[in-house]
């Protein structure tokens, strides 16, 4: 039997195969409602037979978004918004749908990427004022950010809650709280954006102490059949900064407060990054990650081929495999991995006469 294929439980949330369709943003919001974009693209990705389905970040306050064009969850608008384009696809699929609820911190006031994606200043056309552990900015020359006191931290916790209630109502089966990429939870973890001498700042504890936060508000906010868990970035692929090392720490951490599962990417918080870029490059970390934790652990990062992804999960360095920019490339995906490893998906009635002869038990 295909591991690619097989069930996984992540808590509450059962999928029927471990696929997992990775967070991406589209930039395709109005002011942070949800579009006839987010519909369609949805929709396709549902169609897909993956087992899991995380709709991108949505920021949980309007200065948390990336870019202007970002998707939002912090008021009635957006929430009403996003509920309207998840109606059609909840309609015609039986994918579980989950939600990636993310602030970017310093990272936010940007341009769309197609728009060069560089930062926006507060009082320019579609810029606001950012926050961050310090003001210490992304990239030399971005506009300060505001280091965040003692109320924003806690406005900040509160924001994730609230939009992890919205997230909870609108019948999402599953939260992962960004915790990675250069955005501000992990701005927080480095010591390399985290200059802070208070109790965030300093000692690891210290600089684990808001995502913790964070994390049990958001376990609190929603009922106990909503899986929660987090993704972390394992390095800042930078000298002194974030490492696997401590990585593991906070993923021991939140598997004490009963995270669900842990989503393990890297980078993204320090332009000097140096980063190895090759086939499945991420998965060393996400192996040393799980030899640690009992915690399921996705891994991901140019995981392109079955076969590849078969073998990850047969050494054991992972428990599901997160697939992104490979599954807007080829939004079947997990047909065609089912097909090369002689296991089945699920595909709505509508496609089964798309069977190619001789492949008959491709399709549940």
């Amino acid at each position: 039997m295909s591991h690619l294929f097989s069930p996984l439980s992540l808590g509450p949330l059962s999928l029927s195969n471990r696929i997992v369709i990775a967070p991406m943003c589209q930039y395709s919001a109005d002011e942070g409602r949800a579009t006839d974009w987010h519909a369609q693209h949805l929709g396709t990705l549902s169609q897909s037979g993956a087992g899991l389905l995380i709709l991108e970040a949505a920021a949980v306050e309007a200065r948390g978004r990336i870019s202007w064009a970002d998707l939002g969850l912090w008021d009635d608008a957006t929430e009403a918004a996003l509920g309207q384009a998840l109606a059609s696809v909840r309609r015609w699929s039986k994918m579980p749908l989950g939600i990636q609820l993310a602030h970017a911190g310093r990272k936010a006031s940007t341009a769309r990427p197609w728009d060069g994606g560089g930062a926006i200043a507060p009082g320019q056309a579609h810029g606001w004022q950012v926050v961050a552990p310090s003001a210490l900015p992304f990239n030399e020359g971005d506009p300060l950010p505001q280091a965040l006191d003692a109320a924003g931290i806690d406005a900040v916790v509160e924001a994730f809650a609230a939009a992890a209630r919205r997230a909870a109502r609108l019948g999402l089966e599953l939260i992962e709280v960004h915790a990675a990429h250069g955005y501000l939870l992990h701005q927080f973890l480095s010591p390399l954006s985290n200059r802070r001498d208070d109790d965030y700042g300093g000692l690891l504890e210290n600089r684990m102490r808001l995502l913790l936060r964070v994390f049990d508000a958001v376990r609190a906010a929603v009922p106990a059949g909503v899986a929660v868990g987090v993704r972390i970035s394992a390095t800042d692929w930078v000298d002194g900064g974030w490492d696997v090392a401590q990585s593991i720490v906070v993923a021991r951490a939140l598997e004490a407060r009963g995270s669900d599962f842990i989503h393990v990417s890297s980078g993204g918080l320090d332009p000097r990054q140096q980063i190895p870029v090759g086939p499945g490059y991420q998965v060393p970390l996400a192996s040393a990650i799980k030899a640690q934790v009992a915690t399921p652990v996705i891994a991901v990062g140019l995981i392109t081929e079955p076969r590849q992804a078969e073998t990850i999960l047969a050494e054991g360095h992972a428990d599901a495999i997160g697939i992104a920019r490979g599954i807007l490339y080829d939004p079947r995906w997990p047909w065609h991995a089912a097909a090369e490893l002689g296991a089945q998906v699920h595909a709505a009635p509508q496609y089964l006469r798309c069977q190619p002869h001789g492949l008959r038990e491709l399709f549940q």
